[in-house]
């Protein structure tokens, strides 16, 4: 009997706190709120998630896969053609999946904001690489990665 009561008690006082919480609904506190309907807008046309302003490195002078124990790292070295090049990276084409087997990759770096000397060829070495799942791996049957003057392959 007193559990009957002390559990009527309990709804009792959990409705009434509840029922001052309707305001709640319509503040910018609920999360449903804070976005309103969407609406229909003009094309955008073609859109890029990313701004590379990158170039492709002038020659590239090695090409290597490593396998690593969630696929591979494909790794490559080019030559700048001075001092100063940086932010090296490969870029995937075909939104980094294989063609007919074949995966293909940009080797590319940003110039120096100011001329440069041009150096010795190993002072001008670049050195990029990334990584490929087991998946890509599986379809992957050979690796191309071009630069600007040549580009070098490698089969599985």
């Amino acid at each position: 009997m007193k559990q009957t009561v002390l559990m009527t008690a309990c709804v009792l006082v959990l409705s009434g706190a509840l029922s001052g919480c309707g305001g709640v609904r319509d503040s910018r506190v609920n999360p449903l709120n804070w976005f309103g309907a969407s609406r229909e807008g003009p094309e955008l046309g073609e859109t890029r998630a990313e701004i590379d302003n990158r170039v492709p490195v002038e020659q590239i002078t090695a090409l290597s896969i490593e396998r690593t124990s969630s696929g591979a790292l494909v790794r490559v070295e080019g030559v700048a053609p001075s001092l100063g090049w940086w932010d090296a990276g490969l870029v995937a084409e075909n939104r980094g999946r294989p063609v007919d087997g074949v995966l293909t990759f940009r080797f590319v770096a940003a110039a120096p904001r100011t001329p440069q000397p041009q150096g010795s060829a190993r002072a001008r070495t670049l050195v990029a690489a990334v990584p490929i799942n087991e998946v890509i791996l599986e379809q992957t049957a050979r690796v191309v990665v071009a630069g600007a003057t040549n580009s070098r392959s490698i089969n599985r």
